[in-house]
């Protein structure tokens, strides 16, 4: 009996810590879990709160240049004070699927990674609402692990927000310049106009300018950038006045 107790002692060893033991014994650790945890759900937090009517939220970059004493240039503005064509634009643009799809288009995503899976270069698959909550929650620079996380904020937002909440939202954070956020902002910056008042041929511009925004200037486009614009004109001409999904 006394050897038996012995053997058990032995074998359960209680002075040796397993290295889970260890890890959730540290301070640091269970520090460094919890902020983890925080920014994984805080995304979650915020896309209520800015479900709410009134508010007007501010994306990552915003908040950095911010903190850091940089000038932000940012006037919110509502759907009802923007020019029909940018709506036009911007979706014939960004997300051609914007009013059909659930925060992701299936179909693009599987077609990038059948030509990433077959070598070819990646091309992006971003739809409106995967960039608003990187814009919103998330990091500029690409990578994998992003991703990971915009797909499901994505799907979330697009669930709990209208698509006009979504679309609202988007164009008064996009960034059109350094330091300059929003529509109304890029508007008033390059043309010298409220939003309200862009044209078709301006509104094209300001959106081929979106994916590389201080490289290119809509009010004094390249040839390459006239050509685009001119591509995303015809597009918003055959997709009506308005966006059915925005009215």
């Amino acid at each position: 009996m006394i050897a038996r107790t012995l053997m058990a002692r032995k074998t359960s060893n209680p002075g040796k810590t397993t290295l889970r033991q260890r890890l959730f014994a540290s301070r640091w650790f269970r520090t460094a879990l919890a902020l983890v945890l925080i920014l994984l759900f805080l995304p979650v937090a915020f896309t209520l709160v800015y479900a709410l009517p009134g508010t007007t939220p501010v994306s990552t970059l915003m908040a950095g240049r911010a903190l850091t004493g940089k000038p932000v240039d940012r006037q919110w503005v509502g759907l009802e004070d923007v020019s029909p064509f940018v709506f036009q634009s911007v979706i014939m643009s960004e997300d051609g699927q914007f009013c059909s799809h659930y925060g992701i288009d299936l179909a693009e995503l599987n077609a990038v990674i059948g030509d990433a899976l077959e070598g070819e270069k990646p091309r992006g698959a971003s739809t409106i609402p995967m960039q608003t909550v990187k814009n919103l929650f998330l990091w500029p620079q690409r990578s994998f692990i992003r991703k990971v996380f915009e797909i499901p904020y994505a799907v979330f937002a697009d669930l709990v927000w209208s698509k006009k909440r979504l679309f609202e939202i988007y164009i008064n954070i996009a960034e059109f310049d350094e330091g300059v956020f929003g529509i109304e902002a890029a508007s008033r910056h390059y043309f010298n106009r409220p939003a309200a008042k862009l044209t078709r041929r301006q509104a094209a511009l300001l959106t081929v300018s979106l994916p590389n925004p201080k490289e290119r200037n809509p009010a004094k486009p390249t040839k390459s950038l006239s050509r685009l614009a001119g591509v995303i004109e015809k597009r918003g001409q055959r997709s009506g006045a308005y966006v059915k999904c925005l009215e």
